[in-house]
């Protein structure tokens, strides 16, 4: 898992306090968007987002880079790899 100081981020989406499964298919949306090689980051406040997001990149062939928590949320980082 990389460190957040190590990963730029091409694209944040805000999806703190949507509820399950908004931050998932907010990450979905924006990958489909994204260029191959580019980092996508959720910020999000609801738990679930922390399992579903990593098994979903995981299940779609995407890179999982990590999840790093900032005050009060977390920021779930996808690099699109295909």
């Amino acid at each position: 898992m990389s460190t957040q100081s190590n990963v730029k981020i091409d694209r944040v989406i805000d999806a703190r306090g949507s509820f399950c499964p908004g931050p998932l298919m907010e990450m979905i949306r924006a990958m489909k968007a994204a260029q191959v090689g580019e980092v996508v980051a959720v910020l999000s406040n609801e738990s679930g987002s922390k399992r579903d997001i990593p098994a979903w990149a995981d299940k779609s062939g995407q890179e999982f880079v990590g999840i790093f928590e900032q005050d009060g949320h977390d920021q779930i980082v996808v690099r699109k790899v295909k």
